[in-house]
C-alpha cells in the first residue's frame, strides 16, 4: 500500500479509502445490501491487512449503525492512532447550523467509540445556514481537539470557494479534502470544482470511482442484491447507459492490454488524474485485493486520452 499526505494536513492516508456505506443494519431501511457487524469486521480486518488505514462513513449511513460497526471493528483489530477515521454531517436536523454540528459530532464520536475524528466532512453545502456560522462551528471542533482536519463533499465550485475564502478571511480552519462524485462515466467536476481543489492544494477523495460497479464489469448490470435494489445508482447512471457503455468497452479493452482487471484500469485512471484516495465501497473482502492492484499500473498518456475520448456532458449529480 502507498500513502500520501491528505492535502495541507499532517494526516498520512492510504491511496485507497474504505467506503463504509456497505456496513450497517438493513433494518434501518437505507440500503438492503448492508452487512452485519461480523461481515463488516471481516472486510475491515482484510483492508487493514492490506495496509489500508483510511475509512470513511457518515452519521446517517444506516441510521448511525455504519459508524457503530466501524468503531467496533477498529477497536477489535488496530490501535486508534494507526487509522484515519472520517465521517460526515449534513443529512440531519439543522444541516450545517452550529447547533447541528455541535450535536452531531458528539453522536458520531460516541458511535465510533473514539474521542476524536481525523477528518470531519460536510456532506453537502447548506444554503440555509450562513457560511460564517458553519465554518466557525467546524473550526471550534478543531480547536477543541475533537477533529484533526476538515473535508467537504459534492458541491458546486463556487460554493466550495465561498467556504474556503470564509475560513481564510476569519483565520479559521480550511478544508483539506474534497469527496466529490467522479469517475470515467461522470466528469462534470472537471469544469470548476476540480481545478479549484488543485489550485488550493485540496486532496481529492472521490466517491463512486467505479460508477457503482459499471466500470468493473463488461455488462452494465449484475445479478446482485445491490444491483437489483440500488435505485440511487440507477438514477445516476442508467439514463446515459447508451453512450456510457462505449466507455466501459474501452475500459475492458485496456484491461486486456495491461493484463489487469477493469477495476484496476478505472482506478489507475483516477490516479492518473491526480486523485489522492478513491473511496471503495465493497461487500466482499477480495474486492480490495483487486483495487490494490491498481497501484501497480501506470497508464500511458494515450491510454488516458483513449478512455476519455467518448465522454459526453452529463446532468449534474451530487451537488444539491
Amino acid at each position: 500500500m502507498d500513502y500520501v499526505q491528505l492535502g495541507g494536513s499532517d494526516i498520512r492516508a492510504s491511496r485507497l479509502c474504505v467506503g463504509c456505506m456497505s456496513f450497517g443494519d438493513p433494518a434501518s431501511k437505507m440500503h438492503a445490501w448492508t452487512l452485519d457487524p461480523q461481515k463488516s469486521e471481516e472486510i475491515i480486518r482484510h483492508a487493514l491487512e492490506l495496509g489500508i488505514n483510511f475509512f470513511d462513513t457518515a452519521n446517517t449511513y444506516s441510521a448511525g449503525t455504519s459508524e457503530e460497526y466501524l468503531g467496533r471493528a477498529i477497536k477489535n483489530n488496530v490501535s486508534r492512532d494507526k487509522v484515519v477515521l472520517a465521517s460526515k454531517v449534513y443529512f440531519n436536523e439543522g444541516h450545517l447550523s452550529q447547533t447541528a454540528i455541535l450535536r452531531e459530532i458528539n453522536g458520531t464520536l460516541r458511535r465510533l467509540g473514539t474521542d476524536y475524528l481525523d477528518l470531519y466532512i460536510i456532506h453537502r453545502f447548506d444554503s440555509d445556514t450562513p457560511v460564517e456560522e458553519t465554518m466557525e462551528a467546524l473550526h471550534s471542533l478543531v480547536k477543541a481537539g475533537k477533529v484533526r482536519a476538515l473535508g467537504a463533499s459534492a458541491m458546486y465550485g463556487y460554493q466550495f470557494c465561498q467556504l474556503q475564502m470564509c475560513a481564510k478571511d476569519h483565520g479559521w480552519t480550511p478544508f483539506v479534502s474534497m469527496q466529490n462524485h467522479y469517475n470515467l462515466l461522470y466528469r462534470e467536476d472537471e469544469r470548476e470544482l476540480i481545478p479549484i481543489c488543485d489550485q488550493m492544494h485540496v486532496a481529492r477523495t472521490p466517491y463512486s470511482p467505479l460508477a457503482a460497479g459499471r466500470l468493473a464489469r463488461p455488462e452494465w448490470s449484475a445479478d446482485t442484491l445491490r444491483s437489483r435494489t440500488d435505485k440511487v445508482a440507477a438514477s445516476k447512471y442508467d439514463s446515459t447507459q447508451e453512450s456510457d457503455r462505449r466507455i466501459v468497452k474501452r475500459v475492458q479493452e485496456l484491461a486486456e492490454k495491461y493484463a489487469a482487471t477493469m477495476t484496476q484500469i478505472a482506478l489507475a485512471w483516477q490516479f492518473a488524474k491526480g486523485v489522492t484516495s478513491p473511496i471503495i465501497g465493497a461487500t466482499k473482502a477480495e474486492y480490495f485485493d483487486d483495487a490494490a492492484g491498481a497501484l501497480n499500473i501506470t497508464l500511458a498518456a494515450e491510454d488516458v486520452s483513449y478512455l476519455e475520448e467518448l465522454y459526453v456532458p452529463h446532468r449534474v449529480v451530487g451537488a444539491l
